[in-house]
C-alpha cells in the first residue's frame, strides 16, 4: 500500500474471451500465483455466462469478480440485458461502466453511464467507471475538458461517500486494443487532472480515497512506469489479463511499487 493509503488495484477485462470451462481453470491457477499477494488487489472480469464459474473458482483466495456491464433497471423487458442484483447474484462485486467500446461501438453517452453508476451502487456492487478521449480529442488539446464532461456527467448525484469507494479508470481510447500506450508522463497528468477534480466536486476525503487506475495496453514491461506515478493506482488491464503469467506478473510488480 502507497504512502496514499490507496492500495494498488488491478482488474482483467477479459472482453469476449474465455468459456466458462477456460474460467475455472484460468482462476484456479492464478489463485496459486497470486496467493501470497497482499499489497493488491486482484479482481478478474469474465463475460455474463462465466461470472459464477469466477467467483466459485476464486472463493477463499484473494481474487474478486468483476461483470463487464450492466443495465440500469432492476427488472422488466430488456431483452439480453442483465441487472445490478443479477450481477450481485452470480457472485461479483464489481461492475465495470462506461468502458470505451461500451462508448465507441453501443453509443453509451454520460447519461447511460450515470444511470448504470447509481444502479450499481443501489444494488451494493462498486463501480469502475471508465473516461477517456480519443486520439482527435488528444490531438485537438481536449483531453482535460473531456475528462471534466465525463466525470462530471458520470457522477451526477453521486455522494462523497461513493466516490471515496469506487475506481475510476482512465483509458485513452486511442491506446485501447491498438498495442500504443500513453507515456507515464501523459498517464500521470491525466490522473493528476482527475484527483483536482474530485477534490474540488466531491472533497478531499473523497478524493485521498478514490482509487484511479489506467487501462490501455498495459503489459508486464510497461505497468512499473505508469503504477510509479504518484497518482496512478493501478490498472485495468485487457489483453494481457488473458494470460496467467502475464497478468500475475502486473499484479505483482503492481505490489511492490505501491
Amino acid at each position: 500500500m502507497s504512502g496514499t493509503g490507496r492500495m494498488a488495484f488491478i482488474a482483467g477485462n477479459w472482453k469476449m474471451f474465455k468459456t466458462v470451462a477456460e474460467t475455472s481453470a484460468f482462476v484456479t491457477d492464478l489463485r496459486a500465483v497470486v496467493a501470497g499477494v497482499k499489497g493488491a488487489q486482484v479482481v478478474v472480469s469474465p463475460p455474463f455466462t462465466a461470472l459464477h464459474a469466477a467467483a466459485q473458482a476464486a472463493r477463499g483466495s484473494n481474487i474478486e469478480v468483476s461483470a463487464q456491464d450492466l443495465y440500469w433497471e432492476k427488472q422488466g423487458a430488456f431483452t439480453g440485458e442483465i441487472s445490478a442484483a443479477m450481477i450481485k447474484e452470480a457472485g461479483a462485486t464489481y461492475v465495470i461502466i462506461g468502458h470505451s467500446e461500451r462508448r465507441q461501438l453501443f453509443g453509451e453517452n454520460d447519461t447511460i453511464v450515470n444511470r448504470k453508476v447509481q444502479s450499481a451502487i443501489a444494488q451494493g456492487l462498486t463501480p469502475i467507471m471508465c473516461i477517456g478521449e480519443t486520439l482527435d480529442e488528444r490531438e485537438h488539446h481536449e483531453t482535460l475538458a473531456v475528462l471534466d464532461r465525463q466525470i462530471k456527467g458520470g457522477l451526477e448525484g453521486i455522494t462523497s461517500d461513493h466516490v471515496a469507494t469506487m475506481i475510476v479508470a482512465y483509458e485513452p481510447v486511442w491506446a485501447i486494443g491498438t498495442g500504443r500506450n500513453a507515456t507515464a508522463a501523459q498517464a500521470g497528468e491525466a490522473h493528476a487532472h482527475i484527483r483536482t477534480r474530485l477534490r474540488q466536486w466531491f472533497g478531499g476525503d473523497a478524493a485521498d480515497k478514490c482509487r484511479v487506475i489506467y487501462g490501455g495496453s498495459v503489459k508486464p514491461d510497461n505497468i512499473r512506469s505508469l503504477i510509479a506515478e504518484p497518482d496512478v493506482d493501478g490498472a485495468l488491464v485487457g489483453g494481457a489479463s488473458l494470460d496467467v503469467k502475464s497478468f500475475a506478473d502486473i499484479v505483482k510488480s503492481s505490489e511492490s511499487m505501491k
